[in-house]
């Protein structure tokens, strides 16, 4: 019994990931805004760890079979994959090099601020009554 109430709460944050985006037409998939909405449950104490963490450990060991359906998906379509390789790789290698770029300007630009934020110039001055 338990094990179906953690899949009823899992499938109820997809659920409500589809009514979001449903509702606002956003162009982000379901599941990620369902995840993102569990992810916020959990930080907000709304949902306990225990209520997913058997169904969660499953899903995160067997991740590998959720790969099958995409696998087969891209074998079917080796031919277009085949013609088109060259701009695929570029897409690939490009993105790549986009991503590892703007992640480390972001992580520098929140390294300067948390350090800017830290130095003594910025913390307020203690009273001292002498």
């Amino acid at each position: 019994m338990r094990l179906l109430i953690q899949i009823a709460v899992l499938l109820a944050f997809l659920w409500a990931g589809e009514l979001v985006v449903w509702l606002t037409g956003v162009p982000v998939p379901s599941s990620i805004i369902g995840m993102l909405l569990l992810a916020a449950s959990l930080r907000a104490g709304l949902v306990k760890l225990r209520h997913i963490e058997t169904v969660a450990d499953f899903m995160t060991h067997n991740i590998a079979l959720f790969f099958i359906p995409a696998g087969v998906g891209l074998m079917n379509t080796l031919g277009i994959i085949a013609d088109q390789w060259l701009p695929i790789t570029g897409a690939v290698a490009g993105s790549t090099v986009v991503i590892i770029a703007v992640t480390g300007w972001v992580h520098k630009l929140t390294r300067r601020a948390v350090s800017n934020h830290n130095h003594p110039a910025h913390k307020p001055l203690t009273d001292k009554k002498g």
